[in-house]
């Protein structure tokens, strides 16, 4: 009978050890005040999870248990809700990352269109797996599941914000270059095929860049 290797993911440490001291977990007033605002948007304060999660990743960075902790007290909400609402979406960084962030869509559209290509050209060019981020700090590349810019894929966010649509691997190497040089990526409208004539395929008139339409590809493993 042949042998299985089966490889088993360690569990987390049932109490690690803080990186923010005690003293440092503490609001502003003007933090506090835009909390109260979020509380007052929602029928109970624990509605408002979602945003002051948000706004306590970019306080401290990150979200350590301790800082996941300290969004529970605010609200009054056990650990155990903070931490499930943290834990369920990627765009809440359980652990320290890299200064952009490269969310790569590999659900379904943009899986057949060549999602795995684009994460795996990226792990090639920056010499780190998907969650993990570079000897230098400066880039982490993870998957994504569905971003909402299927009909642009493949695709993939920034750090939670730009989106850079209809990936290539040169489209790649200019958003690298560019962002190592410090560069940071403006806002790009994607055209629409039904507004080429119109519209000049631009619906968005303040966007300051756009991109006309393109084909989507085809994964390499389906060609």
């Amino acid at each position: 009978m042949s042998s299985i290797t089966q490889e088993i993911s360690p569990l987390p440490e049932a109490n690690p050890a803080p990186v923010f001291a005690p003293e440092q977990l503490v609001w502003s007033a003007d933090e506090a005040a835009l909390i109260e605002r979020f509380k007052g948007q929602y029928p109970t304060a624990e509605g408002a999870v979602m945003k002051v999660l948000w706004l306590a990743q970019e306080k401290f960075g990150w979200l350590p248990p301790e800082v996941i902790q300290f969004v529970a007290g605010t609200l009054g909400i056990s650990y155990a809700q903070a931490y499930g609402v943290a834990t369920f979406y990627t765009m809440y960084f359980k652990e320290p990352r890299g200064k952009y962030v490269f969310d790569v869509c590999t659900c379904f559209t943009c899986q057949v269109c060549g999602g795995y290509d684009a994460l795996h050209y990226l792990e090639e060019k920056l010499g780190v797996h998907a969650g993990e981020t570079t000897a230098d700090g400066l880039f982490t590349i993870q998957e994504a599941e569905c971003l909402g810019a299927c009909g642009s894929a493949p695709m993939l966010q920034i750090t939670n914000e730009e989106y850079v649509h209809n990936l290539t691997p040169e489209k790649m190497d200019r958003m690298i270059d560019a962002l190592r040089a410090g560069q940071e990526p403006v806002f790009e409208s994607v055209t629409l095929p039904q507004d080429e004539d119109e519209m000049g395929g631009n619906r968005r008139t303040d966007a300051p860049a756009f991109e006309r339409y393109v084909v989507s590809p085809v994964s390499t493993t389906l060609e």
